[in-house]
């Protein structure tokens, strides 16, 4: 099965490289919790642009996680917003298949 680690050192163009690796869709990370506004810098790490507040920490994600248990997760963790695309990042995945099922 599909699994991939999160840590606050991970840079945030690992993690979607990663993702994307092992779920075969893509993961927009968003500075805010909300999705709006900027995306994230793939430079910086996953710590450092965790909101004021947020513990972060490691998370072990699984290819049988729902999308969206999986995006509620990385905000309640970071305070920051990422959403699952489809493969060729044209739209937004289904908050209730999983992330293997968002990558075909």
């Amino acid at each position: 099965m599909a699994e991939i680690a999160l840590k606050g050192n991970m840079k945030v163009k690992t993690l979607k490289a990663d993702f994307k690796k092992a779920f075969g869709s893509t993961l927009r990370v968003y500075m805010s919790e909300s999705c709006k506004g900027r995306y994230a810098d793939d430079e910086a790490t996953l710590a450092s642009i965790r909101a004021e507040g947020k513990k972060g920490g490691e998370l072990a994600i699984k290819g049988n996680m729902q999308v969206g248990n999986f995006e509620k997760k990385i905000a309640e963790m970071y305070g920051i917003g990422v959403q699952v695309a489809n493969a060729d990042d044209s739209k937004l995945a289904d908050n209730s298949i999983t992330l293997v099922a968002a990558g075909k």
